[in-house]
């Protein structure tokens, strides 16, 4: 969606915003809770909130629609984030690096290598560390409903195989806009360079960034692949994405509302985790017939070792090092 067309999107929610105040489900009727996802209609993520959608509505009598806008149509997602902490925006499916700046917490799950597997990073979300992390959002005007896990995200390149971290000398490697991914890339030796995600293939093309770092579906649906074949599995990161409502629009929903929401998106974390299997391997079918580089023999104890400056920089304080120790226990073997 173009700027001038976007523009229009807005101004016609903001008419609708000031339409109808969501208390009950008779207002409901005319005003739908906006959803946004700047990924594109077909992504696990938007589908989970279609079935979420689907489930409100039915469960609510039809009295509850959430109406969706994927693809970044209400734009990339520091701009959407901004508009849901604003009302414009009722509910968004954002990644946890744009909250890093205003809620700490959120800086934990994004630690490399915190994770030992993609099971760890469930039950860890699942219990009272995510429970944790969801509850730091409010005071910020955002109510965190679930998380929506997210894959591993490893590196890919334009010039060859990343194996160990003096691979990465002198590239610029494109990261999220947040602190801790660009302390990740400076501390193993390349060059962090932040960027929204909408401009990361255009400037793969052009050799104004090397590379960059992304789960298979998200480096298979942008079509990053065209330009860096090689996917080096570093598996440095399994962040998890999450579902936030605006609190300005959560204040004026009926408890009954609010009840539904939580129940409704709390259930589709499942249904979310089997598209998101599914889509994992049509992505990694589809990097493989295109002839994408998978790299596998990862020197992870130098990866983990090169990281250690970003653990002891981000948990500066006692509750940050608590958060992560409760997260890494709950890793341990048994």
């Amino acid at each position: 969606m173009n700027v001038l067309s976007r523009r229009s999107t807005l101004a016609g929610l903001g008419t609708s915003f000031g339409a109808a105040s969501l208390t009950g489900c008779s207002q409901a009727k005319a005003r739908p809770l906006f959803a946004a996802d700047t990924h594109p209609g077909d992504y696990p993520t938007v589908k989970a909130v279609k079935w979420m959608a689907d489930e409100v509505a039915k469960r609510s009598g039809g009295a509850i629609n959430i109406r969706q806008y994927p693809g970044g149509q209400l734009g990339e997602e520091k701009d959407s984030l901004e508009l849901t902490i604003f009302g414009g925006i009722d509910i968004n499916r954002v990644n946890l690096a744009p909250l890093n700046a205003f809620a700490p917490e959120t800086i934990v799950p994004t630690l490399p290598f915190l994770f030992q597997s993609l099971d760890h990073m469930r039950k860890a979300m699942a219990g009272a560390p995510g429970d944790t992390i969801l509850k730091s959002l409010e005071p910020h005007g955002l109510v965190g409903l679930c998380f929506y896990e997210s894959g591993a995200r490893s590196l890919y390149t334009t010039k060859g195989p990343i194996r160990t971290p003096a691979d990465l000398k002198g590239q610029k490697i494109r990261v999220p806009n947040s602190d801790a991914f660009v302390a990740m890339i400076d501390a193993l030796g390349g060059d962090a360079t932040p960027m929204s995600y909408g401009e990361v293939y255009g400037s793969l093309l052009q050799g104004v960034v090397d590379g960059a770092e992304n789960n298979a579906p998200s480096y298979e649906s942008s079509r990053h692949f065209e330009a860096a074949k090689f996917y080096s599995l570093t598996r440095h990161v399994m962040a998890p994405e999450v579902l936030v409502v605006s609190k300005r629009r959560w204040d004026r929903l009926s408890t009954q509302t609010q009840t539904l929401l939580r129940t409704t998106a709390q259930e589709s974390v499942s249904v979310m985790a089997s598209f998101w299997a599914q889509r994992e391997k049509a992505s990694e079918a589809r990097l493989r017939a295109s002839n994408v580089i998978f790299v596998e023999d990862i020197d992870r104890p130098a990866f983990e070792a090169g990281v250690k400056p970003v653990w002891d920089r981000f948990l500066n304080t006692p509750e940050l090092r608590e958060l992560a120790g409760a997260i890494r226990a709950m890793g341990a073997p048994t």
